[in-house]
């Protein structure tokens, strides 16, 4: 039997992102900015209570909303809970985005917001962060003029590490007035920068959320989008009646009540990403500020080669050379002991390449 399946256009030309989910098990996973520590212990424990009945039944939302919008300082009917951070996204684009409209990225960035423009068959409009990774803030105000349906922005910017100045995005959303801002927060908790408590003064602003970094729920999916309540009433609208489990709940719920491990993790985070980037300096690496849970780092030349040498050896790292250059790769921030093996692993590595292809170390961009 022979079929011919109507698919549209735009699923057969998607391209993006297409990142390794398979073979990740029992290996230095510092390739996906998970919480290498693992989930707080009241989380299991709020796991371990949950009964056969509660896992039957579809789950009700009233009372986990209610609690996590208590957690970031808004109002429930502010809040929508959504099966992960890249769900809390693709909902703009079932509510927001015809093929007839365009969205305004900057890229580097996450690259689910060009992933779903790509399924959706939007246009999309792209300027570029400089060479030091910085915000093209007088551009992208500027393209603001041509009313993008969407303009995402990844605050702080996965994978440039970017922080972007609340005045900088206050200027953006002045500009804005025809265009929905998404500020995707995926990493507030370490930049501890928010434009939370602006929602009820722009209503083209929505902040999105996502408890698989800093809560270490990655596995069980949740995310949130927040806004005023009559901006939000709009996505709702997209969304399905059921679209976060029961377990995803409990876990969340648990997080956000016993706050200790969120905050233990964020400060070693941060501790660790200081002394990792002041050790590749000492190698001779450039690295970029950050203010996530993670790195960027310009190994120059050798990069490719030694990014190679660390897969072999079970060390999972995400090179960037495609979207940014050869030799860039961003690194997640995992324990103390995982990246003191890192550096001794690097340091032999660099080592060794050096006496195949000679000492510069590829340090003709440092």
């Amino acid at each position: 039997m022979k079929a011919r399946l109507p698919v549209r256009k735009a699923i057969l030309q998607r391209r993006t992102y297409e990142a390794q989910a398979e073979g990740r098990l029992n290996k230095m996973r510092l390739d996906f900015n998970e919480n290498t520590s693992g989930c707080g212990p009241a989380v299991l424990r709020a796991l371990r209570k949950l009964t056969p009945h509660q896992v039957a039944m579809y789950p009700e939302y009233a009372a986990p909303t209610r609690r996590i919008a208590a957690y970031f300082g808004i109002a429930e009917n502010e809040l929508l809970l959504t099966n992960g951070g890249d769900d809390a996204l693709r909902v703009f684009f079932d509510a927001f985005i015809e093929p007839s409209r365009h969205i305004l990225i900057c890229e580097p960035t996450f690259p689910m917001y060009r992933y779903y423009a790509e399924i959706a068959g939007a246009r999309i409009e792209t300027l570029r962060y400089g060479a030091e990774m910085e915000f093209p803030l007088d551009e992208f105000v500027s393209a603001l003029r041509k009313k993008p349906a969407v303009a995402f922005i990844a605050n702080p910017n996965n994978p440039t590490g970017t922080l972007l100045p609340l005045a900088a995005i206050q200027k953006i959303l002045l500009a804005a007035t025809n265009t929905v801002v998404v500020i995707d927060e995926a990493y507030a908790e370490f930049s501890e920068v928010t434009v939370l408590p602006w929602i009820s003064k722009y209503p083209n602003l929505f902040v999105t959320r996502t408890f698989s970094k800093a809560a270490g729920l990655a596995g069980l999916r949740l995310g949130a989008a927040m806004a005023c309540r009559e901006s939000l009433a709009l996505l709702r609208r997209a969304m399905p009646p059921f679209p976060v489990n029961v377990g995803a709940l409990v876990a969340a719920e648990a997080a956000v009540r016993e706050r200790t491990a969120i905050r233990n993790y964020v400060k070693q985070t941060r501790e660790t990403r200081e002394w990792f980037a002041g050790e590749l300096t000492r190698l001779g690496v450039r690295t970029f500020p950050s203010a996530g849970n993670f790195l960027l780092a310009d190994f120059g030349s050798i990069g490719p080669a030694l990014f190679k040498k660390l897969d072999t050896q079970g060390i999972l790292v995400r090179e960037r050379s495609k979207d940014i250059g050869p030799g860039f790769v961003r690194i997640s921030i995992g324990t103390g002991s995982e990246m003191k093996r890192l550096i001794k692993v690097v340091q032999r590595e660099i080592g060794v390449i050096q006496k195949e292809i000679g000492p510069n170390l590829g340090r003709e961009r440092n």
